[in-house]
């Protein structure tokens, strides 16, 4: 069955100079509507089509620009608007096992590798569906503090999500984020969003990761996310430190400093639970 509306099925068609013949639903449907579609001349495809306020052509954006960088698995965009997005069906068998995990490290030390002189990116780019300011910025800590950390904050505060208690604590937390942070790392691209979800695996090899939020930043708060929602464990840690240092004081200081970004970005989307998450990490460090 091809269950999509008569204007979407007549884009794809010309699009792709051939013909829907069925569809089927896809996960990620947080930010849009994810179909699989088989067409007549045999191709499979992701077609990925707005249904909030999300601008899906950033998406196509950063997908291209990690494309572009270098040996990144990716899937390829076919075509993107601001309310479609096209994109190469990629194969996906199975979880993230061991092997897995020592083919994602590698193909994240090779994306920490790119580096410029800044840190933020040419443009603004999306997390979620939530806009992701990267202003360029020579330091770290000013970068993570304004961009980051205030920025997610007061859009959540806007929301009602965040209580505005939690958000004098979090002023408190970035007045000291010299304590525990240093300047040292080289500004890297980071894909910004590595849960299990956006990590697509086939024979024990990753196929491709998706969904991206890149801009340069520390490689830290990248691995840091990776172990807040377990998406991978000593495997793939072992394995990256064959490609790249990681600085002592890194998983009993710095990781759960570097997560209170993710977690105001759920606690935007969603609140909830992700509250008390918040509370309890500012609580770690005396905030």
């Amino acid at each position: 069955a091809v269950d999509l509306p008569d204007t979407v099925i007549q884009r794809i068609n010309e699009h792709t100079g051939s013909v829907i013949c069925r569809t089927s639903p896809l996960g990620g449907g947080c930010i849009g509507d994810v179909r699989k579609v088989e067409l007549a001349d045999g191709r499979q495809l992701v077609a990925k089509l707005e249904n909030n306020s999300s601008n899906l052509a950033i998406e196509g954006f950063m997908l291209r620009y990690l494309a572009n960088q270098g040996s990144f698995p990716v899937p390829a965009v076919l075509f993107c608007d601001e309310d479609m997005l096209l994109l190469q069906f990629l194969p996906s068998n199975g979880s993230i096992d061991k092997a897995a995990e020592i083919n994602a490290a590698d193909a994240v030390a090779d994306l920490h590798n790119i580096t410029q002189d800044n840190f933020g990116f040419e443009c603004d780019t999306l997390i979620g569906g939530l806009t992701q300011p990267n202003p360029l910025t020579a330091s770290w800590l000013d970068f993570f503090r304004e961009a980051r950390l205030f920025h997610m904050a007061d859009e959540a505060v806007v929301e009602q999500r965040l209580p505005t208690v939690l958000r004098h604590r979090i002023d408190n937390i970035a007045k000291r984020l010299g304590s525990w942070i240093d300047e040292t790392a080289p500004p890297a691209l980071l894909h910004g969003d590595l849960w299990g979800g956006n990590i697509l695996c086939n024979d024990s090899r990753v196929s491709g990761f998706i969904d991206p939020a890149i801009y340069f930043g520390n490689p830290e708060i990248e691995l840091a996310f990776t172990t807040l929602f377990k998406t991978f464990g000593s495997v793939f840690f072992d394995r990256y430190r064959e490609h790249h240092k990681i600085t002592p004081g890194f998983f009993e200081e710095r990781r759960d400093l570097y997560n209170l970004y993710p977690l105001l970005v759920h606690v935007r989307l969603f609140g909830g639970t992700y509250i008390e998450s918040v509370n309890q990490t500012l609580a770690k460090y005396g905030c």
